[in-house]
């Protein structure tokens, strides 16, 4: 590709092709009717004089801001995993004030699915341009995206995805495939003895991510020849209520459980609640960079965090937004992001535990 100091314009890609301006905006706009062949060759053309149209001139010249909304779960505390998102999203906001993009974040509590409908009801009130979203609770997200596509509101998904749902794209890992990740690595990590997976979230059947995170770690070790280990699952709906850990303790004696798979960040639970039963053998793997599990990971109270760069997430989301709203360009459906595999010697090496 021949990487270009000056502004490319549509004329010089005309005259290099031989052919009118207007059949040029044709192509790029897709509209029209162009011959194949001379499409195929304006688009070469592009390509190869790295063609970026002046956007920037012509969203000033139309006056007109686009205001974007986010819904994310409400972090328990400023260092908590939904915080991070929200760190990329105004990191991207701020970088594209001169085109007069503006953001309103919204929240809900993440136990509680009548607060995301609420929270709902005041973006489709807003009529955002593009929306942001978690999709937390899938049915109530399912009902909300209804309302999204009557109103012709585009939205992009992050941490989680709904298949089929009409959104513009996805940014966050592929949960199934995480799932598959960590199976691979509890299997490395346990010999013998049986393996329990903790989901520390309500209404289960309703949350999307934490399912596929499952399947794909059932699916490694049915996939696997010669599997000696038997899967165990259990729900903790409410960390508030002392039972749970009764609960867990009993699981680990009667399955005899020798590795424990928590399906999302609050891993430092079940740390903490084997360093207090004195069960440190038990392998465990986890989910994200936060305080605790940092901690727990240092102290060898959890072997594996399997992170996805939340921070990174929320920065591609709005600008999968912008370039489509605003930019009127195509974009990819999805954007996985990495699957990083975090260790206690690896730990010092991201920035945000330095």
């Amino acid at each position: 590709m021949i990487k270009q100091n000056i502004q490319i314009r549509i004329k010089d890609i005309a005259e290099r092709a031989k052919v009118s301006i207007g059949t040029v905006d044709r192509v790029l706009h897709n509209r029209g009717e162009v011959a194949p062949a001379t499409r195929k060759k304006i688009l070469q053309i592009i390509e190869e004089l790295d063609y970026q149209p002046n956007i920037l001139a012509s969203t000033l010249a139309s006056k007109k801001s686009a205001v974007f909304a986010t819904l994310f779960p409400e972090p328990p505390s400023k260092e908590g995993y939904w915080s991070k998102p929200l760190k990329g999203v105004k990191k991207r906001i701020s970088e594209l004030g001169q085109y007069g993009v503006q953001i309103q974040s919204f929240t809900f509590d993440q136990t509680d699915s009548k607060n995301f409908v609420h929270e709902t009801e005041r973006i489709v009130e807003l009529h955002p341009d593009g929306v942001v979203l978690a999709p937390f609770f899938k049915k109530e997200s399912l009902e909300f995206i209804k309302k999204l596509k009557k109103l012709e509101i585009p939205f992009v998904f992050i941490d989680s995805e709904i298949k089929d749902a009409g959104h513009l794209g996805y940014i966050g890992q592929d949960s199934y495939q995480s799932g598959m990740v960590s199976g691979k690595l509890l299997d490395l990590l346990v010999q013998e003895g049986n393996i329990l997976v903790v989901h520390f979230a309500k209404e289960m059947d309703n949350q999307n991510h934490l399912v596929q995170r499952e399947k794909g770690f059932y699916d490694w070790y049915k996939k696997k020849e010669g599997n000696i280990h038997e899967i165990f699952t259990t729900d903790v709906p409410d960390t508030n209520d002392a039972k749970w850990m009764m609960k867990i303790e009993s699981k680990i004696r009667e399955k005899n459980i020798r590795g424990i798979f928590v399906t999302n960040s609050k891993v430092f639970h079940i740390g903490q609640l084997l360093e207090k039963l004195n069960l440190k053998h038990i392998k465990v793997i986890g989910h994200d960079l936060l305080k605790e599990n940092v901690e727990c990971l240092k102290n060898d109270l959890v072997q594996f965090l399997i992170c996805q760069r939340p921070e990174e997430q929320g920065y591609n989301s709005v600008n999968k937004l912008f370039r489509s709203v605003v930019q009127k360009r195509e974009i990819a459906k999805r954007n996985y992001t990495s699957i990083d595999i975090v260790t206690k010697e690896n730990i010092d090496y991201y920035k945000e535990f330095k």
